[in-house]
C-alpha cells in the first residue's frame, strides 16, 4: 500500500510518501526505493546538478533484485516520474528531480524547497493515465478565462474558496455538499482552468513502491521537514 500526502500551513506545503507491505517478500523492492530516495535526499544541496542526483538515484535503485513468483526482477525507476520543487501554494514549482540520468544540468539554489520523490517498479519502469480521476488541482498559472456554463462558474468559486491552488479530490466537493458538478468540472478541465490528475498505471501485474521526503535548503545545510522517526 502506497500513501501519498501533504500538509500546508499559510501555502508552505510539505510533500511525503511512503509504502507498507504486509508480506515480507515484497521487501527488497521497498528497500530499493527507500534506499533510492534516501540518496536523493543525501545527494541534494545548494549548486547540486538536478541530473546529477537523478544518476545517483538510479545507480542505487537498479543495485536491487526483487524475487517474486519464482522470478527475479531488476528494480527499475520509473523514467517518467520526478521529484520537484515547491513553493507557496504551488506543489510543482517550475524545477524537477529526475531519478534517471540524463536530467537537466539546472541546479539547486539557496532558499529552495524540493521534494525528493522517487518510484520503483518490476514492470516496464514506465507509467500512463489510466482508470478514473478523482484529483484535481487549479492550474498556478491560468489566468482569467471566461466561462460560459454558469455551473461552471459557480464550481470555479468553490474551488477558488477552498482550495486555491492546492490539490482537491471529489470527495472534498462532496463534503462541501456539490453535486451534480461532473460536467461542471470537465468544462473547467478542458478550459485550462483545472488540471485533472489521474491514477498513473505502469503495465498489469507489476509492483510499484514509493518513498519521498520534503526538504529545506539554508545557506549552510538542508533540513528534512518529513523525517520522523519511522522513516
Amino acid at each position: 500500500m502506497k500513501l501519498d500526502f501533504g500538509t500546508q500551513i499559510g501555502g508552505r506545503i510539505i510533500d511525503s510518501a511512503f509504502t507498507i507491505a504486509f508480506n515480507p517478500r515484497y521487501d527488497p523492492l521497498l528497500e530499493a526505493v527507500k534506499d533510492a530516495t534516501n540518496t536523493g535526499v543525501r545527494e541534494a544541496g545548494i549548486d547540486v546538478r538536478l541530473c546529477d542526483i537523478g544518476a545517483s538515484i538510479q545507480e542505487v535503485m537498479e543495485s536491487y533484485e526483487a524475487e517474486l513468483d519464482g522470478k527475479t526482477y531488476q528494480v527499475k525507476p520509473i523514467r517518467n516520474l520526478n521529484g520537484h520543487s515547491i513553493g507557496p501554494y504551488q506543489i510543482h514549482a517550475g524545477k524537477s528531480v529526475p531519478i534517471v540520468k540524463g536530467g537537466e544540468a539546472t541546479r539547486m539554489e539557496e532558499g529552495e524547497f524540493y521534494a525528493i520523490e522517487t518510484f520503483g517498479s518490476t514492470g516496464k519502469g514506465y507509467v500512463r493515465e489510466d482508470l478514473e480521476c478523482s484529483h484535481y488541482m487549479k492550474n498556478f498559472d491560468v489566468g482569467h478565462v471566461p466561462l460560459r456554463l454558469p455551473r461552471a462558474k459557480a464550481l470555479l468559486a468553490t474551488i477558488d474558496k477552498h482550495f486555491g491552488t492546492l490539490a482537491f479530490c471529489r470527495r472534498y466537493l462532496d463534503r462541501l455538499g456539490e453535486t451534480k458538478y461532473l460536467m461542471a468540472l470537465k468544462n473547467l478541465c478542458d478550459a485550462g482552468v483545472v488540471d485533472p490528475y489521474p491514477p498513473l498505471c505502469d503495465n498489469k501485474g507489476s509492483y510499484v513502491a514509493q518513498f519521498e521526503h520534503t526538504l529545506y535548503l539554508h545557506p549552510t545545510r538542508k533540513e528534512v521537514l518529513s523525517r520522523g522517526s519511522d522513516y
